[in-house]
């Protein structure tokens, strides 16, 4: 498999663009989280509560990447924590990986999103590439400072973001796959995908298969503690 494409590699944008001129490159995770709480490259900030940085430790072995922030993320101001943030602190107990070692972070720091026709549920909206390379040098400076071992990318977004166009999560799930940011990454899906599954079946089918991926990571992160 070819070598997976930096994440700012062939894009458009100019520097002022993206937050490149805000992160710092050798930055420490708090330094780059107070950065990062006024960023203001694209406009996705102007409809969200706050910024939502990675968390976790900056010695973690593995590192978990999805795509945004979602509505309680936003109001609460951590990745993670709303129902799709549930569903993975399950599947991580369930394989053994404490999420407290781990450090989890998202491909956009901010919630982008449209309000419902009716109610005031705000909507979920995927981000466009130009937000995502707008973003990309926070994520890029959090994986310096990280290191991780083993990189998760969970959902199309942050594989293709990180370990390329050509990735399919559908596809290569579970499996490892070459990456410049880490020894080891592992594309999976992202578990807000099994909220929307279509029935409870369906749901007990992608969660098994969300726990076996995650049960590889596991394996490979004691291979790496090991060595």
């Amino acid at each position: 498999m070819k070598p997976a494409s930096r994440i700012s590699e062939n894009s458009p944008k100019a520097a002022s663009d993206t937050a490149a001129g805000l992160a710092p490159p050798r930055g420490t995770i708090p330094v780059l989280r107070k950065a990062a709480s006024v960023c203001t490259a694209c406009d996705l900030w102007k409809n969200a509560t706050q910024t939502v940085f990675g968390e976790g430790t900056s010695k973690a072995t593995i590192m978990i990447v999805g795509e945004q922030p979602g509505d309680q993320e936003d109001r609460i101001g951590r990745p993670f924590v709303g129902p799709a943030g549930k569903l993975l602190d399950e599947a991580l107990a369930e394989v053994g990986i404490d999420r407290a070692t781990v450090y989890v972070t998202n491909v956009v720091k901010h919630f982008k999103w449209s309000a419902s026709e009716r109610g005031k549920r705000r909507i979920h909206k995927k981000p466009r590439q130009s937000e995502i390379q707008a973003c990309s040098p926070w994520l890029e400076s959090e994986l310096r400072a990280v290191q991780p071992k083993v990189l998760v990318c969970m959902g199309a977004t942050a594989a293709q973001a990180l370990l390329g166009k050509h990735v399919s999560v559908t596809r290569l799930h579970g499996q490892t796959v070459e990456s410049p940011h880490a020894p080891f990454a592992i594309a999976t899906v992202h578990p807000s995908s099994i909220l929307r599954a279509a029935d409870s079946a369906s749901r007990r089918r992608q969660m098994g298969e969300f726990i076996n991926d995650l049960r590889q990571v596991a394996l490979l992160a004691m291979k790496k503690q090991a060595a």
